[in-house]
C-alpha cells in the first residue's frame, strides 16, 4: 500500500515537471503581453499578491495557522529572491526585450545554480567538465546576440538585459537557498505565504516609485494577460515546480530550464511577431548544450 502511494506521488510530481516545462514558457509571452501597456513591476506584484491572497486564505479556512517569526522570515527571504527580485525584475524586463531573448536568459539558471552551489557548500567542487558547461553556455548566450548588435546601443534594451540577468542570478541564488532551509510547514501554504509577501512588498515599491496604473482603464489584453499569470503561471505552475522540487532531484527537474525556451521563442514568434532566425536557433542550442553538460557533471558529483 505505502509503495503504491509513493509510486502515485511520483507520478504526480512527472506531470507537475511536465506543467512547468510547458506552461512557464508560456508565461514569458505572456507577461510581455501585459507588460506593454500596464508597468511590468505592477504587473508581478498584482500577480503575486492575488495569487498569495487565495492561497493563504484557503489555507487559513482549512485551520491552518500562520507560522512564527522564525518561518516566516525564512519564507520572506524565499519570497523577495524567488519572486520580488527574479520575478518582478523579469516581468519588468519584458518591457524592454523579447519574452523569448528573456527566456533564454533565463535559460542559465541552471549553470548560476551550479556556481552558487560551488561558493554556498564546501563540499561542492566546479570539476572541468563544469568549465567547459559554462563556457558553452555564455558562448551560445553571445551567439545569440550577436543577432541583437544593433539593439545594443539602445539604452532601454540594455537596461531590459540587465534586469534579465539580475533577475536570473536572483533565481539560482534564491534556488540554492531555498533548498537548505527547508521550513516545517505545509508547501503550498508556505507558497502562497511567499507569493503573498513578495506582493506586498513589489506593491509597496510600485506605490513608491509611482510604477502602477489603474487596472480599470487597462486594456482587455493586458487583463487577459494579468488573470492568466495569476491562475496558470503562479497558482498552477510556481506550485506545481515547488511541489516537484520537493519529490524530484534538483537536477532533473531542471530539465524545465531546456524546454521554457523553446516554448517562449516559438510562441513569441508565432504571437507577437518576435525575432527567430537561423543564428538565434544555433544561439539557443548552443546555450542548452552549455547548460545539459553542467547539469549532468553536477549530477555525477551528487551520485559519486
Amino acid at each position: 500500500m505505502k509503495l503504491t502511494g509513493m509510486k502515485k506521488e511520483l507520478r504526480n510530481a512527472y506531470i507537475a515537471l511536465g506543467l512547468v516545462s510547458f506552461f512557464w514558457g508560456t508565461t514569458y509571452i505572456v507577461a510581455r503581453i501585459g507588460a506593454q501597456h500596464i508597468p511590468g513591476l505592477f504587473v508581478a506584484g498584482v500577480r503575486q499578491f492575488l495569487s498569495g491572497l487565495i492561497l493563504v486564505t484557503f489555507f487559513l479556512i482549512k485551520g491552518y495557522k500562520i507560522p512564527d517569526w522564525k518561518i516566516l522570515k525564512r519564507i520572506s527571504i524565499q519570497g523577495v529572491f524567488l519572486l520580488c527580485i527574479a520575478n518582478g525584475l523579469l516581468t519588468w524586463s519584458v518591457e524592454f526585450i523579447s519574452g523569448g531573448l528573456a527566456a533564454i536568459i533565463a535559460a542559465l539558471v541552471p549553470l548560476f545554480i551550479a556556481l552558487f552551489t560551488v561558493w554556498l557548500s564546501k563540499c561542492a567542487k566546479i570539476t572541468k567538465p563544469m568549465i567547459i558547461g559554462l563556457i558553452v553556455g555564455f558562448a551560445g548566450v553571445i551567439v545569440v546576440f550577436y543577432d541583437y548588435l544593433g539593439q545594443m546601443q539602445n539604452k532601454s534594451f540594455l537596461f531590459g538585459v540587465v534586469l534579465a540577468m539580475l533577475s536570473t542570478l536572483s533565481w539560482s541564488f534564491g534556488t540554492v537557498y531555498t533548498a537548505k532551509q527547508k521550513p516545517k510547514i505545509d508547501i503550498l501554504f508556505s507558497v502562497g505565504l511567499q507569493m503573498f509577501i513578495a506582493g506586498v512588498l513589489m506593491l509597496i515599491v510600485c506605490g513608491v516609485t509611482g510604477k502602477y496604473s489603474n487596472l480599470a482603464l487597462a486594456n482587455y489584453s493586458s487583463l487577459l494577460a494579468l488573470l492568466y499569470l495569476i491562475v496558470i503561471g503562479s497558482l498552477l505552475t510556481y506550485s506545481a515546480y515547488v511541489f516537484a522540487i520537493s519529490k524530484l532531484p534538483a537536477t532533473q527537474v531542471s530539465v524545465y530550464a531546456y524546454i521554457n525556451p523553446i516554448v517562449a521563442v516559438v510562441l513569441g514568434w508565432a504571437l507577437l511577431a518576435e525575432k527567430m532566425n537561423f543564428i538565434m536557433l544555433i544561439g539557443m542550442i548552443i546555450t542548452l548544450g552549455g547548460v545539459y553538460i553542467v547539469n549532468r557533471e553536477s549530477k555525477k558529483l551528487k551520485n559519486g
